[in-house]
């Protein structure tokens, strides 16, 4: 990125980057063990809830839709490579300063979900910079679907096999570039925007394609979360565990003992008809293991998002302490549910995975995931690679390639000899 001196909107954004830079460092450091088994479907449901600043914009005038005619495949020549797809993407005018003065463009990229987010933090920045915002939806999500319609792009490993990060790269490095073509801004910055999961594709896209991306802010982004072992020792749900232990260890205590208390009861006769009948399921539960798994999203969720004003983990807390005291465990434990997801008749506690495309890429390779989970409040449950090879290949028909995001963006490797040209300016 060319920044000279002599323009102040030129030196706020260089200003802007040293700023991003640092907060970016402070992640990559702050987050060695950074949280990421959540990452997918518990934040699909957060960022669903939200309001979006481009929708909120919408009688004034200030956005515009457009769909871009995206290549299916950025990396051969095969026929059916260059098969099209419509890809979203959102612009919002209101503070743009121009072209003409090389205002820069943010850019949220899209993760897992459809682009109808509120990416609050661009919304509040961007008056100041006079930037355009821009934000792309992930291909395979929302209204950016491929082969015609969600039932043939989820059919089976063939169609989702072009659902992957690198491709996703591409294309966002594809409509950014037509986008600056367009808008004749080719002085205009760039800055890729992302958080969890797009936080990753927003510094590896400036780490793969820097002559397009000019900085990267990634916000929450567990890219130091791959290493040679595959799956860390201590990751995401000793996170979730620190924070419950930190708001109450008597609430700590409750869940992590609860596990064996499930267990027991289920293996009854009539044991999973009392697990159903305590935890007020909406169908009858088949299995023990649909009851903790459902309690494990709770948890992770509730930590993932632990923000004010709700702070979720101290609600479910709260309630499981507040219990009478000759409440059992399970009784707690449902007071806890209760209080975050609201009282309710029943609880639905079905998988609810449907098409949904995070579970592909969990497989093809995001994310492999339970790591050991000693001095946890959960069960230690080592992760197995053979065992998730075998799901895998029931599920996908494929295997897994756990080393691929190493090889291709670095892993920790990225953040130590070039942390620092995530974000630079050239003078």
């Amino acid at each position: 990125m060319t920044i000279t001196t002599s323009s102040p909107q030129n030196i706020s954004v260089l200003l802007f980057l040293s700023s991003v830079f640092f907060l970016f460092i402070s992640i990559c450091i702050a987050g060695a063990t950074p949280r990421l088994s959540a990452i997918g479907i518990a934040h699909v449901e957060y960022i669903l809830s939200s309001i979006s600043c481009f929708l909120a914009s919408t009688s004034a005038g200030y956005y515009e839709e457009f769909f871009y005619t995206q290549t299916l495949d950025h990396f051969n020549y095969r026929p059916e490579s260059y098969e099209t797809f419509q890809q979203k993407y959102v612009i919002n005018f209101k503070n743009w300063g121009g072209a003409d003065d090389g205002a820069p463009i943010f850019v949220y990229l899209g993760g897992e979900a459809e682009i109808d987010e509120d990416p609050g933090f661009l919304c509040d920045n961007a008056p100041q910079f006079k930037a355009l915002i821009v934000s792309i939806e992930h291909r395979y999500y929302g209204e950016s679907i491929p082969f015609g319609s969600r039932e043939e792009a989820y059919q089976n490993a063939s169609t989702l096999g072009y659902l992957n990060s690198a491709q996703a790269l591409a294309d966002y490095a594809e409509i950014i570039i037509s986008l600056k073509k367009n808008l004749s801004a080719d002085s205009s910055p760039v800055i890729v925007f992302g958080g969890s999961y797009a936080g990753m594709l927003a510094s590896w896209l400036r780490l793969k394609y820097p002559h397009i991306a000019h900085g990267a802010l990634a916000s929450s982004a567990p890219v130091l979360y791959f290493d040679d072992n595959v799956a860390p020792k201590n990751g995401y749900w000793s996170i979730v565990s620190k924070n419950y232990l930190e708001t109450s260890k008597f609430c700590y205590n409750v869940i992590k003992q609860s596990w064996s208390v499930i267990d027991s009861i289920a293996s009854r006769e009539n044991g999973l008809a009392i697990l159903s009948k305590k935890f007020k399921t909406c169908y009858p539960l088949s299995k023990s293991s649909d009851l903790k798994r459902y309690l494990h999203s709770i948890y992770a969720k509730s930590a993932q998002y632990d923000s004010p004003p709700e702070y979720p983990v101290t609600v479910i807390c709260n309630a499981i302490v507040g219990a009478p005291t000759e409440s059992d465990y399970l009784s707690r434990l449902q007071l806890g549910v209760a209080a975050f997801k609201g009282k309710k008749n029943c609880y639905d506690m079905r998988r609810g995975e449907g098409k949904h495309g995070w579970y592909w890429q969990m497989v093809m390779p995001i994310g492999i995931g339970h790591e050991e989970v000693k001095d946890t409040m959960f069960k230690e449950s080592p992760f197995d690679l053979k065992n998730f090879s075998s799901f895998c290949q029931s599920r996908y028909n494929v295997t897994p390639r756990p080393h691929w995001i190493l090889n291709e963006y670095g892993g920790k490797q990225h953040s130590k000899p070039h942390l620092s040209w995530l974000l630079t300016a050239r003078t």
